[in-house]
């Protein structure tokens, strides 16, 4: 049903000086599931997730977001209405406490600006939100941690909390577990399953076994197309795909 799609684009296409980095895709994405974009190096899904993201404009097709078009709209309008970028529009201050940067988040998220002028009493307002959003994502042992201080696994972690602050309906996540380990990867694959539990998320993610584990459904991009769609088991074993990935009949 065509209330189902939270996310659509039609003929996106995105021309860099002559490449054509992104051409006529169609996107559909269903409300309350895990779709990641996955495809080889030079697939154009970086291009095609910056134009859905709205951080780049196409030079055709258009972009709806719960039927409304957003294809001209800036970031921070899209993200007013719910349509949110992880470890992008997050504000993470590498110099304060995961504490205060979701108290920050939650700030900005109530329509604030920073004002890190403004009393500790006032701020601290916001206490109960920001701890109980540091207890979500696993970090309430980190809650008075220096944010540079934390492993690199954790401050992924913050950003993803800074991010829920703004109380998104659908996340947009950029390669989430990329250069982790694998105790961190197990985390932040349980956390993106918790936070997709009421939420739509989109991602694009090179971590097969992490999309095997997650996705409901995968669009599979390579040279700026769509190659192939559906869930983990049909698209793994599409001919096509496996010769994207693995240069199978090829010198």
């Amino acid at each position: 049903m065509r209330n189902d799609i939270i996310l659509e684009a039609g003929g996106l296409t995105k021309d860099f000086a002559g490449f054509v980095a992104v051409n006529g895709v169609d996107l559909q994405v269903r409300r309350g599931t895990i779709h990641a974009l996955i495809g080889p190096n030079g697939a154009g899904k970086t291009t095609c997730f910056n134009l859905l993201t709205k951080f780049l404009q196409p030079t055709r097709g258009r972009i709806l977001f719960k039927g409304e078009d957003i294809t001209a709209m800036q970031p921070a309008d899209v993200a007013r209405l719910g349509l949110v970028r992880s470890f992008q529009i997050s504000a993470v201050f590498p110099h304060m406490s995961v504490l205060e940067n979701v108290r920050i988040a939650l700030q900005r998220a109530r329509g604030g600006s920073f004002d890190f002028w403004r009393s500790t009493a006032v701020l601290d307002t916001f206490n109960e939100r920001a701890m109980a959003l540091i207890a979500d994502v696993g970090l309430s042992s980190f809650a008075d941690w220096v944010a540079v201080e934390l492993p690199y696994g954790r401050k992924r972690a913050l950003e993803i909390a800074t991010t829920l602050a703004l109380d998104p309906e659908m996340l947009l996540l950029d390669e989430p577990t990329a250069g982790m380990g694998h105790e961190d990867i197990d985390r932040i694959a349980q956390l993106i399953k918790r936070v997709a539990a009421d939420r739509t998320v989109l991602m694009v993610e090179h971590n097969l076994s992490v999309v095997a584990d997650l996705s409901d459904h995968i669009t599979v991009l390579t040279r700026g197309r769509v190659l192939a769609e559906g869930d983990y088991d049909s698209v793994s074993t599409n001919a096509e795909v496996r010769e994207a990935y693995m240069g199978v009949g090829h010198a």
